[in-house]
């Protein structure tokens, strides 16, 4: 939790880019999505993925899969202190054999903010990494008094255009964001984003629909 807190100060919840302020995200070039997938029945080997696309055709431009021992026990609220470290290394391996290709946004299977201690996987690997990131969810992790209530799963019908969102505010009084989005837009199953690093949620929202060809973002389904 002392660890947490003290990288967690080091947060940045606003647009730090040029490209982040334009309306088009002129100036951005490349969009990275990192995962950590597991092998069925196996929860110490797992595969860690960094993928860059070009932005925005979204053609896969690097790719660094790798499979890896997981060591470190699960934790509920501290997953990233498992899974983290992995997703470093690919960063930093890229930036050795293909600096130009270096991502300037990260898309990240997991949660920033919209965590218990509001510092998930995407704030973690941002502040360590200092790249902007963004936390893309597919489950509601219930936290702050956010449930998935049938209040939520009516919320989540109402969703009529594609790539719709409503705030996700818990009994904090804290936004957070959350989009449907993909041309095979399933409104039943939407994508939970969250503020990582170096980001607004208005900005993070935005990019997360123009990087979906499906329900999934095209980098983290690469």
């Amino acid at each position: 939790r002392s660890e947490q807190a003290r990288l967690g100060a080091g947060v940045v919840e606003e647009d730090t880019e040029e490209w982040q302020r334009d309306p088009g995200f002129a100036g951005l070039e490349r969009v990275g999505g990192v995962d950590l997938s597991y092998i069925k029945g196996d929860d110490s080997s797992a595969c860690a993925s960094l993928v860059v696309l070009s932005y925005p055709a979204l053609e896969v431009l690097y790719e660094d899969c790798r499979m890896v021992t997981v060591s470190a026990p699960y934790v509920a609220g501290f997953l990233a202190f498992r899974e983290v470290p992995f997703l470093v290394e690919a960063v930093q391996r890229l930036q050795q054999e293909e600096p130009r290709l270096r991502p300037q946004v990260l898309l990240v299977d997991g949660n920033g903010l919209l965590h218990p201690r509001g510092f998930g996987v995407a704030c973690h690997l941002g502040v360590l990494t200092d790249l902007p990131c963004i936390g893309v969810a597919k489950n509601l992790l219930q936290v702050d008094g956010l449930v998935r209530d049938e209040l939520h799963r009516e919320q989540i019908r109402s969703l009529q255009r594609e790539g719709d969102t409503f705030p996700l505010t818990g009994t904090s009084g804290r936004a957070r964001g959350m989009v449907s989005c993909g041309d095979n837009n399933n409104s039943s199953k939407p994508l939970y984003i969250s503020v990582g690093h170096r980001v607004c949620l208005e900005t993070a929202v935005r990019l997360v629909k123009s990087c979906c060809r499906y329900r999934i973002p095209e980098p983290i389904r690469q």
